[in-house]
């Protein structure tokens, strides 16, 4: 059964603490962000019921949520996961190059995961930092004005943290 630990559910509280009594859908999306991190970086049907349960709202509203935006994985993901942005102008500046660079480097199509369960790869709509583009967010971070040796230089940054 999924629960929060006794710390985790302390932090949960706070998260919901912050918005008005009888408003906790509006604490969705950092409760959401707070179980991904809390539970393997994903967010499975189980997670996401305990999630609606804790919320006091339907499965279905959390569902609607945590499909509906990239940030939030659906199934398992590797250590790292490459979300590289495909609209318009990231396309324009190569992100497409960039996403068959890393296909053909890891070894994975977009949506998989490499063996080792380091890097999982995603392409996404808009980052927001069409300026920067070709460009896409790992973890927390952007990585901008990509090019398949800034990709290398990623990866080994990343490998080397192991």
């Amino acid at each position: 059964m999924i629960a929060f630990s006794t710390n985790q559910l302390q932090k949960f509280n706070q998260i919901v603490a912050r918005y008005p009594e009888g408003k906790q859908k509006s604490a969705l999306i950092p409760s959401l962000l707070f179980a991904q991190e809390c539970f393997d970086n994903w967010l499975s049907v189980e997670v996401m019921d305990y999630i609606a349960q804790c919320l006091k709202i339907t499965s279905i509203e959390v569902y609607e949520v945590a499909t509906f935006y990239s940030m939030f994985n659906l199934k398992p993901v590797g250590k790292y996961v490459f979300e590289v942005c495909q609209t318009g102008p990231c396309m324009i500046q190569g992100a497409e190059t960039i996403i068959d660079y890393i296909k053909k480097k890891l070894h994975i199509e977009v949506g998989q995961t490499t063996p080792d369960g380091l890097f999982t790869l995603k392409t996404v709509e808009c980052l927001g930092a069409c300026g920067y583009a070709p460009m896409m967010q790992q973890g927390k971070f952007y990585r901008e004005h990509l090019t398949p040796e800034k990709v290398d230089q990623i990866i080994n940054e990343l490998t080397s943290k192991i």
